[in-house]
């Protein structure tokens, strides 16, 4: 079965180029150039990816993310015309995966969606593994491997596939730094890593707001500064 990608752009041309591209890797493309009509489809459609334009005529792409993020985790793709920070560290905060700044080459956004389906579908998929080595525990906190899920005080932590796989690696190196340099490539395995990105800082952001951990006192993910992050053992 092919999977299902939501693509939300009101520039006609965009959105089309975009949906031949992605037909052509045999992904099944749902279209719109509203954000409504992509609402009404996600309602009765269940998506494997969506990618969102952040400038929308009726509904920002913002709103939008934040719609789909208090329903399904699945990854989502931000597309836009801004090249200032804020506006990416907004769409990430707000659980978006990524970020493509346009004019952007359609075959960059077809690895990004790749990448990122990879990612969603290795932590969701339920592998036959012995639960005893597929749980990852530290004091309340609660990894499971095997069913992507997060429980903290035994309460239900709704991640999306990167916070997870954050989480993940951090706790797989408990007790060692990890940079934020190999947390991106571990995640995303390509090559769009500089030293002025700050796409790990925001969802290390957001993983402590769902963590209820403090940068000043954590119990969990710890900041190395001018080296990376970790959690102690």
């Amino acid at each position: 079965m092919s999977d299902k990608i939501l693509i939300v752009d009101d520039e006609p041309e965009i959105a089309d180029l975009m949906e031949v591209y992605l037909k052509n890797e045999n992904y099944e493309v749902y279209k719109f150039y509203t954000a409504r009509e992509a609402l009404a489809c996600i309602h009765t459609n269940v998506m494997d990816l969506a990618i969102l334009d952040l400038m929308l005529p009726d509904i920002d792409g913002l709103a939008l993310c934040q719609k789909i993020r208090d329903k399904y985790t699945y990854p989502v793709i931000m597309l836009t015309a801004k090249d200032g920070e804020m506006d990416k560290i907004t769409g990430l905060t707000l659980g978006a995966d990524d970020y493509v700044t346009k004019p952007f080459r359609p075959l960059e956004v077809v690895a990004r969606v790749k990448s990122q389906l990879r990612r969603y579908k290795k932590y969701n998929s339920l592998q036959e593994i012995d639960d005893s080595g597929d749980r990852m525990i530290h004091s309340d906190l609660i990894l499971n491997r095997k069913t992507h899920e997060c429980t903290l005080n035994e309460e239900v932590i709704p991640l999306t596939p990167t916070e997870f796989s954050l989480l993940r690696i951090l706790l797989e190196n408990k007790g060692s730094v990890v940079s934020a340099e190999d947390l991106f490539h571990q995640i995303w395995q390509d090559e769009y890593y500089s030293k002025a990105n700050n796409t790990i800082t925001v969802h290390v952001r957001h993983l402590r707001e769902k963590l209820g951990d403090s940068v000043d006192k954590p119990k969990y993910i710890k900041t190395i500064w001018g080296l990376g992050y970790k959690i102690e053992s």
